[in-house]
């Protein structure tokens, strides 16, 4: 799951990218708001954190512009302005939640979960699929019969992220922009070996594949159960 942070305030940045790296998340940032602006323009997110005050570009304004074309992507607005009325601005200007500075990391973290649990269409914390079950809290996927598998967290952003667009192919290149970084060593067949062996772990325990490769599109789960 890609996320991005923009904050001018730099030891919450620092604190906030190392936080989110520590739990899987793939993570950019920028200091300046008209920077994060063009980042939305070049990169798609699954979380944006969003301040209100920044130098470049006011935080209202980089939410408008980004709402005039994408309605879907989730925004966790993050500010020193207390008054109700800020919040309900910023919530009816498209906002998806709204946090208050200071604010304690386990309590941000808990509405990074919830927001990207949203693209999930579910409330809860658990995704059950052919006999599995992904904690996308815990990042952790169990068996039918209470195995932990073993994954790997490359492993683990993958299976989440196909899970979250179950339904259509994910091609290679979506896959490396949502879970690789830019400075990764990514060679040309890192995908194909990290989805090989997700499938290899995920056979063990039920018959057939789960993940499979619809040609030309990409990698897809099928028959996922809610």
């Amino acid at each position: 799951m890609r996320i991005l942070v923009i904050e001018d305030e730099l030891d919450l940045l620092n604190a906030l990218l190392k936080g989110l790296r520590k739990s899987g998340y793939l993570v950019d940032s920028t200091a300046d708001g008209a920077e994060g602006l063009a980042l939305t323009y070049v990169n798609a997110y699954d979380l944006i954190v969003l301040d209100l005050n920044l130098p470049g570009m006011d935080g209202l304004d980089i939410l408008a512009e980004i709402r005039k074309t994408d309605l879907e992507t989730r925004v966790l607005i993050l500010s020193a302005r207390t008054n109700f009325s800020d919040r309900i601005l910023g919530l009816d200007s498209g906002a998806n939640d709204y946090l208050v500075k200071p604010f304690d990391f386990g309590e941000f973290s808990a509405r990074v979960r919830s927001l990207l649990r949203r693209s999930f269409s579910q409330e809860n914390s658990v995704i059950s699929f052919n006999g599995f079950s992904f904690d996308t809290v815990a990042r952790t996927l169990t068996a039918k019969d209470g195995i932990i598998l073993p994954l790997s967290p490359k492993e683990v952003a993958i299976l989440e992220y196909l899970l979250l667009k179950r339904g259509r192919p994910v091609g290679m290149e979506e896959l490396i922009e949502h879970i690789w970084q830019d400075d990764d060593n990514l060679f040309s067949n890192a995908v194909k070996v990290h989805v090989s062996t997700l499938r290899k772990k995920l056979s063990a325990y039920c018959r057939g594949d789960i993940i499979r490769w619809v040609r030309t599109s990409g990698y897809i789960i099928e028959e996922v159960k809610q």
